[in-house]
């Protein structure tokens, strides 16, 4: 009897490119996730955000709790380009972070380059 759906911590505990976004999701890692993404240090996860949602503090805490590990966010705000809130931009500084507001391919591509050059770059990317 199948067991269902199972949920993990992470769809890839680790860090890896962006093979291909678009259609409601992404691929990865030989993986695919229907949805919007977190791209951290301690790996890729699922992030409950799209278009509409506003971009806030409490929709970033993933990111700020792993902030010690980041020096630059690259936030894929769909297909349109969106301004973070400045009370977004203030808690990412106080944490060290540079933060970087873009549509989602532009950090999708920004994502895959920074992370060859083994920066301390994380992502949020809303999908499109």
């Amino acid at each position: 009897m199948a067991k269902g759906i199972e949920i993990r911590d992470a769809h890839f505990p680790g860090r890896a490119p962006i093979d291909t976004y678009g259609n409601g999701g992404f691929r990865f890692a030989d993986m695919s996730h229907r949805g919007s993404i977190l791209c951290l240090p301690s790996g890729i996860h699922g992030w409950d955000m799209d278009m509409t949602k506003p971009l806030s503090v409490e929709n970033f805490r993933r990111v700020l709790d792993e902030g010690a590990d980041i020096e630059v966010l690259l936030v894929g705000t769909g297909t349109e380009l969106r301004r973070l809130p400045p009370e977004l931009r203030a808690a990412l500084k106080a944490r060290g972070i540079s933060s970087d507001p873009m549509s989602t391919g532009a950090a999708v591509r920004t994502f895959n380059i920074m992370l060859a050059e083994q920066r301390a770059v994380a992502a949020a990317l809303i999908a499109v």
